[in-house]
């Protein structure tokens, strides 16, 4: 079987540095061949221009935003891109889709499960997210497609912190944004990719990090999406908690971006593993407790309004 091909989504609004990021990673020593799929907001495509030679090969979507045109555009982009692999016409390692600044990148993470070639042969490895630490706080309030692309992000690069007078209180908004995407400062694309690459951010596994941060913004009412966390204690009995899943989805499936937990099982020696994107949702058993830890099930949110009192609710429910 041949070994899928890793893809990165770079999402942010306007100005923040994506094409000066990608212009990094391309030229970077890094031994990989990139194949780039970018998308421009207007009819004069020149981020190819301003990137160079270092792709084994661009393609451009000029006809607005990716999630808001032809719904097969991407998709035929990355099957254009797969024949010409099949063809013997192109060899490339990893590919990047650069989104334009108002790009929800909701609808291009489900591009690669919605067809099987695409689910088959790419594997999506993450979205990076890159914020303006100067505008993104104004962009926050003004745009929730700015707040999304912060929600569905595996890794926030925060850029021209070099020039922002005082940022604590966007790190504290970000931080409520989204619980579980470490946020990294970033200077001119400047920054190793090993933070960018092979972060295994939609496959199904424990990772589960939360960020805690120390501060939180006393009003941020502007902010439709948010995390939140859900500890519980005892385990759970495994029919009661696929209802309730079940039942969150089919009311908030377009409201949960992402959400991803480690699950205490009645009865079960194993931990239970579950991810989802909208209405994408998978769980799978994975290694013994151990002795010496606590069976805590640990869950994170992540959505648009959501509907926090009915989430925690459920949950305590049952326990």
């Amino acid at each position: 079987m041949v070994k899928p091909l890793p893809a990165t989504i770079l999402s942010g609004f306007f100005g923040a540095g994506k094409t000066t990021l990608l212009r990094h990673i391309l030229h970077d020593n890094h031994g990989e061949k990139i194949a780039v799929i970018e998308n421009e907001f207007g009819e004069s495509p020149i981020d190819n221009r301003i990137l160079g030679e270092g792709a084994t090969r661009i393609t451009t979507l000029s006809n607005g935003c990716i999630c808001c045109s032809s719904a097969n555009e991407l998709q035929n982009a990355l099957l254009d891109l797969l024949a010409g692999i099949d063809d013997g016409k192109l060899a490339f390692t990893r590919l990047v889709i650069e989104c334009t600044g108002m790009a929800d990148p909701g609808p291009v993470i489900q591009t690669f499960f919605s067809h099987p070639s695409l689910s088959e042969r790419f594997l999506l490895d993450g979205v990076i997210t890159l914020v303006d630490a100067v505008h993104a706080d104004r962009q926050l309030t003004d745009f929730t497609v700015a707040q999304a692309q912060v929600g569905f992000a595996d890794r926030i690069l925060l850029t021209k912190t070099d020039i922002a007078a005082d940022y604590d209180g966007l790190l504290a908004r970000l931080h409520a944004i989204n619980a579980r995407a470490p946020v990294l400062t970033v200077l001119n694309g400047q920054i190793a990719l090993e933070s960018l690459f092979n972060i295994d951010g939609f496959i199904l596994n424990d990772r589960l990090d939360l960020v805690k941060p120390r501060f939180r913004p006393l009003v941020a009412p502007q902010t439709r999406i948010k995390s939140l966390v859900v500890t519980l204690s005892t385990p759970l009995a495994l029919a009661a908690v696929s209802d309730l899943m079940e039942n969150l989805l089919a009311t908030y499936a377009d409201n949960l971006l992402r959400y991803k937990g480690i699950l205490a099982i009645e009865n079960e020696p194993r931990r239970l593993l579950f991810q989802g994107v909208q209405r994408l949702y998978s769980a799978d058993w994975d290694r013994d407790w151990r002795m010496d830890e606590d069976r805590t099930s640990e869950m994170v949110f992540i959505g648009i309004d959501l509907p926090e009192q009915e989430i925690r609710a459920g949950f305590a429910a049952l326990e």
